[in-house]
């Protein structure tokens, strides 16, 4: 079985961003359809969430390769900011558990201190200000 899924499979593009975009929402339109209820909206949710899946569907199992791929890449570039500015904020998240992040008084430049030292000088790099926070 695994055999003919793999022969099924060869030359057809696959799963990509777009696609993985797609079923997100595929699963949001679903919900809002399912809460709206009775609504005369909830018809038109339903239905963009099946054409959302029917088009993931589309591109996972078409053989033509390079417009999938090109189709993908567009979408990259078009989500690039948004992608970066996600990426930024759980960057900062994560160095929360470990750094304090402070605002510089004088030229607002953020500065990261590790976290567990006490009440410590900190000298901003930028400006050369000095000022005293807990770190």
């Amino acid at each position: 079985m695994k055999e003919k899924l793999i022969r099924f499979m060869q030359g057809r593009y696959g799963v990509d961003t777009l696609s993985k975009c797609m079923v997100w929402v595929a699963l949001a339109a679903m919900l809002v359809s399912m809460l709206l209820g009775e609504n005369r909206l909830a018809p038109m949710f339903s239905i963009l969430s099946f054409a959302a899946l029917i088009y993931c569907y589309f591109r996972m199992f078409s053989r033509n390769v390079s417009k999938r791929y090109a189709e993908n890449q567009a979408f990259l570039a078009k989500t690039a900011g948004l992608r970066g500015a996600f990426a930024r904020q759980m960057n900062v998240l994560r160095q929360l558990k470990t750094h304090h992040i402070y605002r510089c008084p004088g030229c607002k430049q953020k500065i990261r201190v590790p976290r567990g030292k006490g009440r410590i000088e900190i000298r901003c790099p930028k400006c050369s200000a000095t000022f005293i926070k807990k770190s």
